[in-house]
């Protein structure tokens, strides 16, 4: 299973010295990612820094950016934010799992997926 993925910026983040960094590493999320970045904070007084904060945690990487951290995704150009953004849902994205059923009207067989949170 891959956990680790590469990435190239669209437009790079532009640090203070006027460098542009595109490549790096995400990793995938772990629960206790994005508990902690709820609790961070800043994340309690604007929820909409949620992302900022957990991509600070998932970003391993960013060349020529020796930590990265939510000050260092703030930075980010919005092209970059929103591709990264995507990035992270597309790589943390679960299917829900799936069951082999038999519709007893006409006897076709299908996979449907399960909902665990059906309430019937």
């Amino acid at each position: 299973m891959e956990t680790i993925y590469d990435f190239t910026l669209p437009k790079g983040y532009m640090d203070t010295n006027g460098e542009i960094h595109k490549r790096g590493k995400m990793r995938l999320a772990t629960a206790g990612d994005e508990i902690s970045a709820a609790r961070d904070p800043r994340v309690v007084s604007n929820p909409s820094y949620l992302s900022i904060a957990v991509l600070g945690k998932v970003i391993t990487e960013l060349e020529g950016v020796s930590m990265i951290t939510p000050g260092i995704i703030e930075g980010f150009f919005t092209a970059d934010l929103a591709f990264l953004q995507d990035m992270y849902q597309k790589i943390n994205d679960v299917e829900p799992p799936e069951i082999a059923v038999v519709c007893s009207s006409c006897g076709e067989r299908m996979m449907v997926p399960v909902n665990f949170t059906a309430e019937d």
